[in-house]
């Protein structure tokens, strides 16, 4: 059951940004830890970023530490990856998770989360 919507996806040169957001009418996101995953052609599903809901703590995967960054607009309720420098293994369906509660040891395990958005291709290309 699809309860979280990604959008912001798209097609993107090598070096370039996108923004993907992240957003649901079912809950408020701002009450949840926030995770983004993303998928290749082929690869299993694997974490990118979290952001803690009690500390604002965030974690990155190191293949993307210094490009990637999480935030929240809790206005809007909304979380954003910024996604700069892209490169051509960026490439991959891109998902946001969220889960009341998140062992800070496994912020990376998809079995943490229990809400999943649909995804949003990103396709890094020349």
């Amino acid at each position: 059951q699809v309860q979280l919507v990604e959008s912001g996806g798209g097609l993107v040169q090598p070096g370039g940004s996108l923004r993907l957001s992240c957003a649901t009418s079912r809950f408020t996101l701002d009450n949840y830890n926030i995770a983004w995953f993303r998928q290749a052609p082929g690869k299993e599903r694997k974490a990118v970023s979290s952001l803690s809901s009690s500390d604002g703590i965030t974690n990155y995967a190191d293949s993307v530490k210094g490009r990637f960054t999480m935030s929240r607009d809790n206005a809007k309720n909304l979380v954003y990856l910024q996604m700069n420098s892209l490169k051509p293994e960026d490439t991959a369906v891109y998902y946001c998770a969220a889960a009341a509660h998140v062992y800070s040891s496994s912020w990376y395990e998809f079995y943490e989360y229990d809400y999943w958005g649909q995804g949003t291709q990103v396709t890094v290309s020349s």
